[in-house]
């Protein structure tokens, strides 16, 4: 990519990228499954949109939007029965699609409905799709796709900036020097999985005069294993570590109210069998989140204080430049009412 003052301006001008306003219509995380038994509804406010989301006793999670149709009484004080909800205020019953099915006081239900958005459950987490019918899958790592996991939650954190803008640090290539003092040039090439997903992964060796790197250099067959993928521009997942044993972060972000940002990490490695599996893999959990301890602690403050505004990109901002093209090429909802960003 060129840098050049065309390329500048539009950066400066992007409708979507770092917008307080708006978000990218994609999964977004919720609760913690562990924090819903069958039976429990809680009440959640996602993306400004406030929910009940409860799971029936066949095990399936139910998100709908908070209130009432009768009266506006938050839905997350009534209790489930089965796989429906029950309103606590006059007893109306809503099935998992959201239809009233029973009104006590009239003998008969009303012809009223309640919103109902979609679930899944990855990682840990249940996941609520923002729009009508999911687009692309959850957010996952593309090394492990398809494969069972064992995860652990790391800490849970607000920054006073946009997801869009706290997921780029992953792909600052100078900071890697002047910041952490990698010992290399990081050079990036992205790859487009989907109009929603994007990987950005390190291409090179180099660092040969650094005793650090001639000393992990048999580890690695190539170039030093480093790659980021960006899911709806507010979640990411980070993989690193030598040939025979790669480590795996999750950033997962949504926005939040004055355009900051609520993130949780969550640390991921495939499932090994039996008791021995089990304790490698509670390792492997502790050892990725030392690993993301470290590179989050040179970070933290400078996100609490940014005003993000790129008037002069460099070469090595290249990676930066193509994350927010990608962003700006996605469809954008609102804050607050999840309607479209366009209309």
């Amino acid at each position: 990519m060129t840098v050049n003052s065309h390329r500048v301006r539009s950066t400066r001008k992007t409708q979507i990228f770092n917008h307080a306003g708006c978000f990218i219509e994609g999964w977004y995380w919720a609760i913690p499954s562990s924090k819903l038994k069958a039976g429990q509804v809680k009440p959640v406010t996602l993306l400004g949109r406030e929910l009940a989301i409860y799971r029936g006793t066949d095990g399936k999670v139910v998100a709908l939007d908070a209130y009432c149709p009768h009266m506006g009484a938050h839905l997350a004080e009534g209790k489930v029965e089965g796989c429906r909800i029950r309103c606590f205020f006059h007893n109306w019953q809503f099935d998992e699609q959201g239809k009233c099915i029973d009104t006590p006081s009239l003998g008969k239900p009303v012809l009223v409905s309640v919103r109902t958005w979609p679930t899944a459950e990855q990682y840990g987490m249940v996941w609520v799709w923002t729009g009508e019918t999911p687009q692309q899958p959850v957010p996952f790592v593309p090394e492990l796709q398809d494969e069972e996991c064992n995860i652990a939650f790391g800490s849970r954190f607000v920054k006073n900036c946009h997801p869009n803008v706290l997921l780029i640090n992953a792909i600052d290539a100078h900071h890697f020097n002047t910041v952490h003092n990698l010992p290399l040039q990081i050079v990036f090439e992205k790859r487009e999985l989907n109009q929603n997903a994007i990987t950005f992964s390190n291409t090179t060796r180099g660092g040969e005069e650094s005793f650090l790197i001639k000393l992990l250099r048999p580890f690695y067959k190539n170039a030093v294993t480093y790659s980021m993928c960006y899911w709806y521009g507010s979640t990411g997942t980070v993989t690193l570590g030598p040939d025979f044993l790669h480590f795996h972060i999750m950033f997962a972000l949504r926005l939040i109210e004055d355009g900051k940002t609520e993130g949780q990490t969550i640390m991921i490695t495939r499932k090994r069998s039996g008791l021995g599996g089990w304790i490698f893999n509670r390792i492997v959990l502790w050892l990725t989140q030392q690993v993301g301890n470290y590179f989050a602690k040179g970070d933290s403050q400078v996100f609490q204080t940014i005003k993000f505004d790129l008037k002069t990109p460099t070469p090595a901002d290249r990676s930066i430049l193509q994350f927010i093209e990608h962003v700006e090429g996605q469809k954008p909802l609102l804050w607050g009412t999840w309607e479209s960003a366009k209309d």
